[in-house]
């Protein structure tokens, strides 16, 4: 997608999602300064920890891994150690699919507990409200998030402490692998979104960077096929990084660029029913595509080895 010159984007993330390097990471800065001052060690791993050699020195102080937990889980007998080796190999796992019961009660729940329009608290609206509420508030609202609401959901808390998942990721990051995040959202069509409001970091390839070692279970808790924002990884690209992309502080990167290099066969779309879940470490390039006709919802679970946010809930931007 391209920018639109004239576009002049109303709320923070699309400000901060949109127009040229230096405007997205001057609406970033206050979100940049809070972190820095709730954590100092923040600042050496978003400089460095983008750059293969720090990332590699850094996984040499993991952990030993300790036992497996003989708890059930709910995703059945799948290994550990097999999901690890796959991540390893090529950064993507998929396969760690919902029961049906536990999928349909956190879609209950995500359709019936409002959610935060693009980041912003003040843009409250339920799921099945999505163009009133873009009406209403008069701007184009492409996500929905629920925030800390979603701990209410008995059952959304159940696949985060859910045994597997823990054990893949202390096999994966290491012993000292923590669970940082839990999150429902939603993506939304919508017929009134302009260039600029499309030309988000989320729909670029891009990698994350909220922590040195990371890794993201994904769920889909609606039906998604190629119309419906399907996530899309590169294959291979969380253990190699051409070297243009370790000496930018930008993490997104278009699609004729990212897959120029690290191969179009490498790009996997994810498609599934509902229930559909994967696991990936997002330092590998990734995005979500748009939803074109019904809504996304999804949910993610995080694990990794520093300290958690304890002064904002994932995603969640500072205001000036």
């Amino acid at each position: 997608m391209l920018d639109t010159p004239n576009s002049r984007p109303k709320d923070l993330e699309a400000i901060a999602r949109t127009g040229g390097p230096l405007r997205r990471m001057a609406a970033r800065v206050p979100t940049y300064l809070t972190d820095l001052r709730e954590n100092p060690a923040w600042l050496p791993m978003f400089v460095l920890a983008r750059t293969i050699p720090f990332r590699r020195a850094h996984w040499l102080t993991a952990r030993s891994v300790p036992p497996s937990t003989k708890s059930a889980s709910i995703f059945g007998d799948i290994k550990a150690q097999d999901v690890a080796a796959e991540l390893r190999r090529t950064g993507i796992f998929s396969g760690l699919d919902l029961p049906p019961e536990i999928q349909q009660e956190i879609a209950t729940f995500a359709r019936e507990t409002p959610c935060f329009g693009n980041f912003e608290r003040g843009l409250e609206f339920l799921a099945e409200d999505h163009a009133e509420a873009e009406r209403r508030f008069g701007r184009t609202l492409l996500s929905g998030h629920h925030f800390e609401r979603v701990l209410q959901c008995k059952a959304a808390v159940a696949v985060q402490q859910d045994p597997l998942l823990i054990d893949i990721a202390r096999h994966y990051l290491g012993g000292e692998a923590k669970l940082i995040t839990t999150r429902t959202w939603w993506s939304f069509p919508t017929k009134s979104a302009s260039e600029a409001d499309l030309s988000r970091a989320s729909f670029k390839f891009h990698f994350d960077l909220d922590d040195w070692r990371m890794l993201k279970f994904f769920f889909y808790l609606s039906d998604v096929d190629a119309d419906a924002g399907p996530h899309v990884y590169v294959k291979g690209s969380h253990n190699r990084r051409r070297l243009k992309h370790q000496l930018t502080l930008l993490v997104g990167h278009s699609a004729e660029e990212v897959l120029g290099f690290y191969g179009e066969q490498n790009a996997v779309t994810m498609t599934g029913k509902a229930g559909t879940g994967f696991v990936e470490d997002p330092f590998g390039f990734h995005m979500g595509t748009l939803a074109k006709h019904t809504p996304r919802l999804m949910m993610e679970v995080g694990f990794g080895v520093s300290k958690p946010s304890k002064r904002r809930y994932h995603g969640e931007p500072v205001i000036r």
